[in-house]
């Protein structure tokens, strides 16, 4: 998880001067959409129809802050939260304190044995970024984003594994387990897994972490081996009942220990359940663009899908394990980072490829497949120029690949309101013009379990947060001005 939205927030704590990895992380600059044949998009308003400057909807008429959608008690959790992930002289104890909530075996400190601990962590970061313990509070936060005019969410169960450093490589000697503690584990994950897809709604997203399923899987993914006969069952059922209910999955990624199965995998179900008579597809693979391997790879899986004809499922992400991965292994600036992400990003959306996402080498091999995306995303420019490139494609007649945008839940809610007002206004437009206007599908990512089980999914968010600085700053920001406003300030 990212840091429990820790990087958003205002404060009166004193900010300490950025990590020393900060300034190979700076801010993503006001910089035109690069197209894949090497032209631009600008999002001047000349181009737009938008100031750059301004919420993404644009209202011609003055509209309440985007924020203003959000309850005055989550801008006031989301505003203390952000302030205390901020702020580094409280940020590294928080962190310590729920990594060893997250590890340990003490009944004491597991949550889901302490009413006490339960309670405060409940009432604080679990509301932040979490969608409740029973199908009943889960059914609840749904409907309350839905009515806020999100189009879906992205539900994941909360069961994961984190892998220490170099862990992966001692997994065949820790898989001494007897049979039944495997089908134990794979049972436990699978039940939670088709629960989750029951309770999602036609076209949501269900997240699916393969490291839940245990012990039997780290290893398998590790060695970069195929699912045996109990994994593959699983998944399986799991796959088929979301095909059933037009549920769409999302493999995640994982840590690079595993990273590579994970791939191997995917890549597997998609050509299974993502054939092209189906609108949609069905499995979606996650692309991490601050990886440097990231643009052969995805030019490999289209080629795939193009030769055997099926739907790519694209998640593309930016990536979330900064922290545990090796480095050398990222591209060496955030500015590189944005750079391989907004031209995969255009590439897939024009389906065309381009400077950063080239063809494979081969007949037939330039020519782009059916694609699908799930653009996820906290970064507003990246935001904007999709948008940008979307209605540009819409206004000139062009084709246009299904495509959704995401933000983690109790993370970027200034980013995903925007969506949501430029989203009504579109509606509103839609249905006073014979124009065609862009309709943006916002969804919010959000995980269910028990308190205890979400424990590993807040450290994770804190953790993909440690570095994000500056967009935690513009948050806090927004934040704070909403906050002002309501309380008359």
């Amino acid at each position: 998880m990212k840091p429990l939205s820790l990087s958003r927030s205002h404060t009166r704590f004193t900010i300490s001067p950025p990590s020393p990895l900060l300034p190979q992380y700076r801010r993503l600059h006001d910089s035109p959409f690069r197209r894949a044949d090497g032209s631009t998009v600008s999002t001047h308003p000349s181009a737009v129809g938008a100031n750059p400057s301004t919420p993404l909807s644009a209202p011609s008429t003055p509209k309440p802050p985007p924020l203003s959608l959000l309850p005055l008690s989550t801008v006031i959790r989301s505003y203390l939260i952000t302030s205390l992930s901020s702020s580094p002289l409280l940020l590294s104890p928080s962190l310590r304190i729920l990594s060893t909530l997250a590890h340990s075996n003490s009944p004491f400190l597991n949550p889901d044995s302490n009413p006490l601990l339960r309670w405060v962590l409940k009432k604080t970061f679990y509301a932040q970024f979490c969608a409740g313990e029973t199908r009943e509070e889960v059914r609840r936060t749904m409907r309350g984003l839905k009515v806020m005019g999100y189009k879906g969410v992205v539900l994941g169960y909360a069961r994961e594994v984190v892998i220490e450093h170099d862990e992966a490589k001692r997994r065949p000697e820790k898989v001494a387990m007897n049979k039944g503690d495997i089908s134990a584990e794979i049972e436990i994950w699978k039940k939670g897994t088709l629960e989750t897809v029951e309770m999602a709604g036609k076209w949501d997203f269900v997240a699916l972490k393969f490291t839940g399923a245990g012990n039997r899987a780290l290893h398998l993914l590790s060695q970069k081996l195929p699912p045996d006969a109990a994994l593959e069952e699983a998944i399986v059922e799991i796959c088929d009942l979301a095909r059933a209910r037009d549920v769409r999955l999302l493999f995640d990624a994982e840590q690079q220990a595993v990273q590579g199965g994970i791939d191997a995998w995917t890549l597997d179900f998609q050509k299974r359940y993502n054939g092209t008579p189906s609108v949609k597809a069905v499995v979606y693979g996650t692309y991490q663009a601050y990886l440097r391997s990231t643009p052969a790879m995805l030019a490999r899986d289209l080629a795939a899908a193009n030769a055997e004809r099926f739907v790519l499922g694209v998640k593309l992400v930016r990536g979330a394990y900064l922290g545990s991965d090796p480095r050398h292994l990222f591209w060496s600036t955030k500015e590189e980072t944005d750079r391989v992400y907004d031209g995969i990003a255009e590439s897939l959306m024009r389906k065309k490829y381009g400077n950063v996402l080239v063809a494979l080498h081969g007949e037939g091999n330039d020519e782009f497949p059916d694609v699908n995306l799930v653009l996820a995303s906290h970064n507003q420019e990246t935001v904007k120029k999709a948008m940008a490139v979307r209605r540009e494609q819409l206004e000139n007649g062009e084709g246009r690949i299904d495509m959704v945008y995401g933000q983690l839940m109790g993370m970027a809610d200034e980013v995903s309101c925007e969506l949501l007002q430029a989203s009504k206004n579109a509606q509103e437009l839609e249905g006073n013009s014979a124009d065609k206007v862009d309709v943006p599908e916002a969804y919010k990512y959000l995980v269910w379990g028990t308190v205890g089980e979400c424990v590993k999914y807040l450290l994770r968010r804190a953790e993909e947060n440690r570095d994000a600085v500056v967009r935690t700053e513009e948050g806090r920001a927004a934040l704070r001005t909403e906050l002002v406003r309501r309380l008359g300030l």
